[in-house]
């Protein structure tokens, strides 16, 4: 946590309109008027809807600028970046798209392949994230102004938080005669929602939570809004209307509630449980769920709670339709994308999923944090000391301090003691047990606890309540004091406060978050501003400001392919570049077309990264012996009782300072399958080269169309001193028939120490002895802490500590170019 003084001109303005807040609603309180009741005649109404409005455009120029400031012009963390892909995919028609050779050009981080349209033909990759926020961030790529669609969202936010608040903590009815009111409540929520650093964020990055928080917000007003509307009674000789509000408002409801499922699935459990407080309860005849300020309403016929309940069910329906064909077009079945993705891209097997239980953890996208906590797996303790961290950072979130969260904690006293508004209290509460069975943080500076910032606008309105309560508090106080500061602050507090004490209460108000940001929140979002080399890692402009007009661009991050890459490319192509034979690979199967290198190299201290393009040149006849490296492979094809994480090994025989390591959780049928690019191996002879340390042994195997053609065992290494340099092994060379489709390598890992001793069979392959499967639950927490270990960096020059069977590259003698 870093606070003190401003440092950045963005912490320096917010300052300097909070003390501009702060000074001008001291006067205009110590005046005893505003400007809206200086004139002479009644107050002119102030509608809500445009103070709403007006408060919304606010919000959207900030978030417009954060994109500007902080972002600098473009999507930054992995998960946004994928998102952006996901998004242009939908733009161009694709769920998921189809998968060209080699293979290794496209795949990678966050991407899945699926094996069962594989089977039908041409492979096919999709983004593993849900498809809600990508469908409506499509929009703005066929708009041509994607980096929009965030700031509308936050536009549509601070509106719906406002028809939150005045749904759930509704004002006193303005006395006859006198001007229209604006409860205090709504119009302090829809300040809060605009002034919200954090949401500024998550409506300007292309991440999928502002959706999520709008989504759950409108969910929960409109079906307040529908038990409303059904309870009230008719009219004598209204028309009666073509569609009931009620079931309107219902069906609304729904449809939100089920794009937050097609957007974030555990936010909608939370959602779910929510909307139970806030129907169930407001079934009762005579309820009091009704009645504003506390006051009970008169016993009324009890909603048609099944006809809601119908509405609500039908409007889920297209969120669910799109998540369901998401899934079915990123797995081939209705199965869960991340986990599909997780089972063949990192390990043990099962770590990633929403649970508890000694394997949960993945060691690869997640492997300091798991070391870190989760050594014994995911427990009661683990889960607990979790959501504790979510929490604690979660404090700067709603109003930009840590101290201003008094305000969210009293707003949720204040609402249980409310039945209409108990659902308030209780929902933010419901959010932090939908993500507890999730093993990981999700913080990052500026982006907050972000599995928590679905539930923003519920905060902003608690925290509006516990303001307004306060507020309350001070008229009853001054209404019965008396001389002359008191008679002229008494006719701006009275209960409900009229339109002249809206303006220097807001202004206080406002000055609390806008304090915020510039002593503490201010530098998270700074620290954002300038991780990971403090820019979008591909620019487009800085493609056409180097003459690239068509060709390929090989780019070197998972972020940058993932803000390059076009499923439905035009002139300018991009692709990963490998530095092995797998960049020529795809030169030559899209033409040979102009290539170049996109190096976005981020200094070693703070500093903005450099973007360098360059030619990239190939031979015009292809080498005679090509390498593939290994960690090209990655993500593999499927892994059983094993699985393989790219790792480097710099100052060691490694080719090129990195490997894919196998890592065994089985003593039988542990093995990683990874592809090669067939079209480029038919009737070549490839040689397979391996890393071994310490004990590591396992075989190699040679599958062609799903046939076992070859086996290459591989002994343990002689014995050496832990942390030894690696033992690089080239295995004989085998050919590949020229009628090959489908080529794979089946790499096995057996470790002496853990899984048996060795022996050889008749035809010298290398076994162990038989075992269970899978390690039981408990051995999983002495596998994960062995495998940790074993993943864990020897230092600058040395390879991984402990045993090791890696697979370094791939000789490829011969064989097919794309001429032939």
């Amino acid at each position: 946590m870093r606070a003190g003084l401003p440092r950045d001109p963005a912490q320096w303005i917010a300052l300097a309109l909070s003390v501009a807040a702060l000074l001008a609603g001291a006067w205009l309180l110590r005046r005893g008027r505003s400007p809206a009741v200086a004139r002479s005649g009644p107050a002119p109404p102030l509608p809500g809807v445009a103070v709403a409005a007006g408060l919304a455009l606010v919000a959207a120029l900030i978030s417009a600028a954060y994109v500007a400031v902080y972002l600098r012009g473009g999507p930054r963390i992995i998960d946004a970046t994928s998102y952006w892909l996901e998004a242009r995919a939908m733009a161009a028609g694709y769920l998921a798209w189809p998968l060209d050779e080699p293979e290794a050009s496209v795949l990678g981080r966050f991407l899945v392949r699926s094996d069962a349209a594989a089977q039908r033909g041409a492979g096919e990759v999709a983004v593993i994230f849900p498809p809600g926020y990508p469908a409506l961030l499509s929009l703005g790529f066929l708009a041509g102004a994607p980096l929009a669609v965030g700031p509308l969202l936050a536009a549509a936010l601070t509106i719906a938080t406002y028809d939150l608040a005045a749904r759930f903590a509704p004002g006193a009815p303005a006395p006859a005669g006198s001007a229209a009111q604006i409860p205090l409540a709504p119009l302090l929520a829809a300040l809060f929602s605009a002034l919200c650093a954090a949401l500024r964020y998550h409506t300007a990055d292309t991440m999928s939570h502002g959706l999520a928080a709008l989504c759950f917000t409108v969910a929960l007003a409109s079906a307040r809004r529908a038990l409303d509307h059904a309870r009230a009674a008719p009219a004598a000789g209204a028309p009666r209307r073509r569609l009931d509000p009620a079931v309107r408002a219902a069906a609304i409801a729904g449809l939100a509630a089920g794009w937050l499922a097609a957007t974030r699935p555990p936010s909608a459990l939370a959602l779910a449980a929510t909307l139970l407080f806030v129907l169930l309860p407001g079934s009762a005849p005579g309820s009091a769920a009704a009645g504003p300020g506390g006051v009970a309403p008169a016993p009324r016929p009890s909603p048609r709670l099944g006809r809601l309940a119908a509405a609500l069910a039908l409007g889920a329906l297209p969120g669910l339709a799109l998540l369901a064909a998401h899934q079915r077009a990123a797995t081939g079945a209705l199965a869960s994308s991340q986990g599909a993705y997780y089972a063949v891209s990192d390990g043990p097997p099962g770590c990633f999923r929403y649970g508890f239980g000694a394997s949960v953890g993945c060691l690869g996208e997640h492997g300091d944090f798991v070391r870190h906590n989760l050594a014994e797996g995911y427990g009661f303790l683990a889960a607990a000391g979790t959501t504790l961290r979510r929490l604690k950072l979660h404090l700067v979130d709603a109003l930009n301090a840590e101290p201003l969260a008094l305000l969210v904690i009293a707003g949720a006293v204040i609402a249980l003691r409310r039945p209409r508004a108990r659902a308030l209290a209780v929902a933010p509460l419901l959010q932090i047990a939908a993500y507890a069975p999730f093993y990981f943080d999700g913080n990052y500076p500026g982006g907050g606890a972000r599995f928590f910032a679905d539930v923003l606008p519920v905060e902003h309105v608690l925290a509006a309540m516990a303001c307004a309560a306060i507020a309350e508090r001070a008229g009853a106080g001054l209404a019965a004091a008396r001389g002359g500061p008191a008679r002229r602050l008494r006719a701006l507090f009275p209960v409900s406060l009229l339109p002249a004490a809206l303006l220097p209460m807001a202004l206080l108000a406002a000055a609390l978050p806008l304090a915020g940001f510039a002593f503490r929140a201010g530098f998270d979002h700074a620290a954002l501003r300038d991780r990971e080399g403090g820019l979008p890692m591909f620019d487009p402009a800085a493609v056409a400001r180097a003459g690239v007009a068509r060709g390929l661009v090989f780019v070197d991050t998972d972020h940058g392919f993932n803000l390059g890459f076009d499923p439905a490319p035009g002139d300018v192509a991009v692709l990963r570049y490998r530095g092995d034979a797998i960049d020529r690979m795809a030169w030559e199967a899209r033409g040979r077309p102009p290539a170049y290198r996109y190096r976005f190299a981020i200094p070693d201290g703070a500093g903005l990264a450099s973007v360098a393009i360059a030619p990239l040149a190939f031979d015009a006849a292809p080498p005679r012996e090509r390498l593939v490296e290994g960690e090209s492979l990655w993500p593999p094809r499927a892994q059983r009782g094993a699985w393989a994480l790219p790792e480097h090994a710099g100052g060691t025989c490694a080719s090129g300072g990195r490997l894919l390591a196998v890592h065994a959780a089985a003593s039988r049928e542990a093995a990683v399958r990874v592809g090669l690019p067939a079209p480029w191996l038919r009737g070549a002879r490839i040689r397979p080269r391996v890393a071994i340390s310490g004990d590591g042994a396992g075989e190699v195997r040679l599958v062609v169309d799903g046939a076992l053609l070859h086996v290459w065992p591989v002994e343990p290494a002689a014995p050496s001193a832990p942390g030894a340099p690696l033992t690089c092994v080239e295995l004989p060379p085998h050919p590949v028939p020229e009628d090959a489709v489908e080529i794979e390598l089946s790499l096995s890992r057996a470790d002496a120490r853990e899984h048996g001793s060795m022996r050889g069979d008749a035809r010298g392959r290398a076994r162990v002895d038989a075992g269970p499967d899978a390690p039981t639950p408990a051995d999983a927490a002495k596998i994960r802490v062995e495998a940790a270990a074993e993943s864990a960096p020897g230092g600058p020059g040395r390879p991984a500590a402990g045993g090791l069977f890696a697979l370094d590259a791939v000789s490829v003698a011969g064989g097919n170019s794309v001429d032939r």
